[in-house]
């Protein structure tokens, strides 16, 4: 089931996934900003008639101006994606894989849940909290909860955020066929946190275990 706003691309996107691989793919065109849309997604994720194993909840949504600057409907929106539709979506699904027996979610989050950089990290924080929590409270029913937490990936999400990847260190830049690969990896070993890629382990870590005044000191460094 691919979910996103644009019907031709998920069009395109599900011939090439039904030719290379010989899967069924359900094309639904959703606005998860929006009540309906994301009503619409849950409604298909409550189904149990066509049950889903796998939901992954990997909308993205960026702003590249400062919380002051930007206008609160786009703050809203970008919780909308980041928060309330995973939440929506999450637990829309829950009871049908608890029916089964079995099911994964996956979250992708952000290791900026663990810098302070403007409400998407806090988003991201919020988000990586409640896979944790989930992974916590379903332990043993054969449902697993992982949140992907990826650095720079060379995805569009950068030039829709209206941000520059040439500011960023071409280290620090991951492929998605990587992140993808790791993720899934993580997830059916049952990993509660998945950060692909070395560079980005060693970040995290670090971040992870600083005292909070040094990262906020350089988190305002970065974000000058």
């Amino acid at each position: 089931m691919l979910v996103a706003r644009d019907k031709d691309r998920l069009d395109e996107l599900a011939l090439d996934l039904t030719n290379k691989y010989r899967v069924n793919c359900e094309v639904i065109v959703a606005d998860l900003a929006t009540e309906a849309g994301a009503q619409h997604v849950a409604k298909r994720c409550a189904d149990d008639s066509k049950p889903i194993t796998v939901l992954v909840n990997n909308a993205g949504f960026g702003i590249k101006t400062s919380f002051e600057k930007t206008p609160i409907a786009q703050e809203e929106a970008m919780l909308n994606v980041l928060v309330r539709a995973p939440m929506l979506l999450t637990h829309a699904a829950l009871p049908v894989m608890r029916k089964r027996g079995r099911g994964h979610l996956v979250h992708i989050g952000s290791v900026a849940a663990w810098i302070t950089s403007g409400t998407y990290s806090a988003a991201k924080a919020w988000l990586t909290t409640f896979s944790e929590s989930l992974s916590v409270a379903l332990a043993g029913t054969g449902i697993t909860s992982t949140v992907v937490a990826p650095g720079f990936v060379r995805t569009e999400f950068q030039q829709r955020a209206g941000m520059k990847p040439q500011d960023v260190p071409n280290w620090m830049w991951l492929s998605a066929r990587l992140v993808a690969q790791q993720a899934w990896q993580d997830v059916l070993a049952g990993k509660t946190v998945s950060v692909p890629s070395l560079q980005y382990k060693v970040l995290s870590t670090l971040t992870r275990g600083l005292p909070r005044p040094l990262i906020r000191r350089v988190s305002k460094d970065v974000m000058r």
